[in-house]
């Protein structure tokens, strides 16, 4: 059991937990791929190639369509240039604001650690007006690694006060990438079914699932008890 002495901090991934950003990155990969006269790709391919950061992301792209693969640092510029604050089309999965909201009011310190750069998770969260719920935001560019490396995870526990060598929490998330970051890191995986994983939910590594974040709350108060 995973056990603190006052409420275990509560990380979250960003892209397929706590937002549905698919149709966003879909539109500026295309966007991109338009000024390369490329073929476009539809949101479930694009969908598909979301969690590993945007460098994986566009080699994923880059042998979906055939470009070259020299161009790959290009095409990531012309993306984070249009990436940064691409938010028109994202949304907040139902009931998020209300789980998150009743975490913190319970005294749980909550974090943010996901592969996506630190700009664009900035802003997407000011855009749904949640930052001030997260005391530290771990992004994929903040350290030389990125999950399922288990720094980045350890990184966002320790800044909400876990001990960096054997740390306590809980990690919430909806990948692979996520699954074996956690597994990594020696914490509970909390994984929400609705996210972005490319596997059957029975193949995962986690301590619960679930698909409504109504549930989250106490899922968290469950797995990451108050001594």
């Amino acid at each position: 059991m995973n056990t603190c002495f006052a409420p275990c901090p509560v990380v979250f991934d960003l892209d397929g937990t706590l937002i549905d950003s698919a149709p966003d990155i879909h539109a500026t990969v295309n966007a991109v791929l338009r000024l390369h006269d490329a073929r476009l790709l539809t949101l479930d391919q694009v969908r598909s190639f979301i969690g590993g950061g945007v460098d994986l992301l566009w080699r994923r792209v880059i042998a979906a369509t055939g470009l070259p693969s020299e161009a790959h640092r290009d095409l990531v510029a012309a993306f984070m240039t249009r990436y940064h604050d691409a938010t028109a089309l994202t949304r907040l999965y139902p009931q998020v604001t209300e789980a998150l909201g009743l975490l913190a009011d319970r005294g749980y310190a909550l974090g943010i650690c996901t592969n996506k750069p630190l700009g664009p998770t900035q802003a997407v969260l000011e855009h749904f007006d949640i930052s001030g719920l997260f005391a530290t935001v771990v992004g994929g560019d903040s350290l030389p690694q990125r999950k399922p490396d288990p720094a980045p995870l350890r990184a966002a526990l320790a800044a909400l006060g876990a001990d960096p060598h054997q740390p306590r929490g809980v990690y919430v998330g909806d990948s692979e990438f996520d699954a074996e970051c956690a597994a990594n890191t020696g914490v509970p995986f909390l994984i929400f079914a609705r996210g972005y994983r490319k596997s059957p939910l029975e193949e995962m590594r986690f301590t619960a699932s679930f698909d409504d974040y109504a549930q989250l709350p106490l899922l968290v108060e469950e797995n990451a008890p108050v001594a």
